[in-house]
């Protein structure tokens, strides 16, 4: 007896964009996932995988094409994971980051949320990087993994790398390429701050006096801030030239190696503007999960401000710039500066109690222990921030069905031509 067998290729129309940017078609009444498709085109596909949830498949030839399909903006689209979406035009791109936001929040009831054009950022605007160096036999390879992958694509090209850190790569990869021994894998963590470019370079290799000596002689040739090595886990300084800074409405931020900062600073400052508005007639302000302090600061020249963090180098470089404002001529409210884990020790009821305005800033996971306290307290606005449109989402209803309403969302897309989507949403009590 002959077992039925998908046929290798099957020709399908595209209906739809998913989450994913992938097109989204029909067969024998399944959904067909097509990586790179446009809403309109017919294409024919191969399937790589059957699973409850639809088919998944590879394209093999459109046919017939979408007026909107554009030529991508880099030559290494389609192998380098980094953009995904450079094939269509900006109307269309647009839009789909919009329906993002929506179809995330109608997937918890939350169809009628206001949600607004969304804040692109501009191209050569990424201010942090990882890129990955892996040492071979016919010499290192230098870039970013491909889509799915840990093969990593040796880039000539990246349209969305800030240029003060792009200029560095070619150098870079001479520099690495003459330290790492065979095999060896490394990430390299550049960030552009107010100071200069911070790098930490992420390797099992233990580096000789000869490469420091070539480490810092890079760092001196092209004026990096600080250069770190961390082999097992040991951070080690190699040359610290300037202390790496972050400034938010005049206040100078320590920054620690590789930490966390919004990926562009167009987007940063579009994510205050709206924090800052939506906080304008708040007295006592509590910025949850607030790192070094993009929002604490900006609202702490007008309002009270609780500081709230679980990273303990955060927490001192919150402290160390909250102490150092005065002398650098910069008039603060009073700053308060807490070190609790909010996902273990969410702030209570009672302790919410007394704030106008609550900022919150999770990770990826979401805040739902925080926001089931939130949704029972008496704070007037909540603005929630979140990378993660999912886990946003699902905090959104819990505030909501607490009795909040939700004003409005704005997407940010600060990771340009992606599928990583940051949101800001607006939240108060009638």
């Amino acid at each position: 007896m002959e077992l039925n067998r998908m046929p290798e290729s099957i020709t399908v129309t595209i209906e739809s964009l998913g989450a994913r940017g992938d097109g989204i078609a029909k067969h024998d009444g399944k959904p067909v996932y097509v990586p790179g498709a446009l809403p309109g085109e017919v294409v024919q596909v191969q399937v790589v995988e059957t699973r409850k949830s639809g088919l998944y498949t590879r394209m093999l030839d459109v046919k017939e094409p979408s007026r909107q399909r554009v030529q991508a903006k880099c030559q290494h689209f389609g192998r380098c994971g980094g953009c995904q979406m450079q094939h269509m035009t900006d109307e269309l791109y647009r839009k789909w980051v919009q329906d993002r936001a929506r179809f995330a929040l109608a997937q918890q009831g939350l169809d009628e949320a206001q949600v607004e054009d969304p804040f692109m950022a501009p191209p050569e605007s990424r201010r942090r990087v990882a890129l990955k160096a892996l040492q071979t036999a016919s010499g290192l390879v230098f870039g970013f993994n491909a889509e799915g992958s840990h093969q990593i694509v040796d880039v000539v090209q990246c349209p969305v790398m800030h240029s003060s850190i792009w200029a560095l790569v070619p150098e870079l990869k001479r520099l690495l390429g003459n330290i790492l021994p065979q095999r060896a894998l490394a990430q390299v963590h550049a960030t552009l701050t107010a100071t200069g470019i911070d790098l930490v370079v992420d390797v099992a290799h233990e580096i000789s006096l000869q490469e420091r000596e070539a480490c810092v002689q890079f760092a001196n040739d092209f004026n990096i801030s600080a250069f770190h090595w961390r082999s097992d886990g040991f951070l080690d300084p190699i040359v610290v030239r300037q202390e790496p800074i972050m400034e938010f409405a005049g206040v100078k931020v320590p920054l620690s190696p590789g930490a966390f900062i919004q990926a562009t600073s167009e987007s940063e400052a579009v994510m205050i503007e709206r924090v800052q508005s939506a906080c304008s007639s708040a007295g006592r302000v509590a910025d949850l999960f607030s790192g070094i302090g993009t929002f604490t600061f900006p609202l702490a020249r007008q309002h009270q401000i609780l500081a709230v963090e679980g990273a303990l180098d955060a927490v001192q470089a919150l402290e160390n710039a909250r102490n150092s404002a005065p002398a650098a001529g910069v008039k603060l409210k009073q700053v308060v500066v807490k070190h609790r884990d909010l996902f273990r020790r969410p702030l209570s009821v009672k302790e919410l109690a007394g704030f106008d305005a609550v900022v919150i800033d999770p990770p990826r996971a979401g805040a739902q222990m925080q926001m089931e306290q939130l949704a029972q307290s008496g704070v007037k606005t909540v603005v929630s921030v979140s990378c993660n449109p999912n886990t946003f989402a699902r905090d959104a209803r819990i505030l909501v069905e607490g009795g909040y309403e939700l004003n409005t969302v704005l997407p940010v897309d600060q990771f340009l031509w992606s599928t990583h989507l940051e949101l800001v949403g607006v939240f108060t009590r009638p």
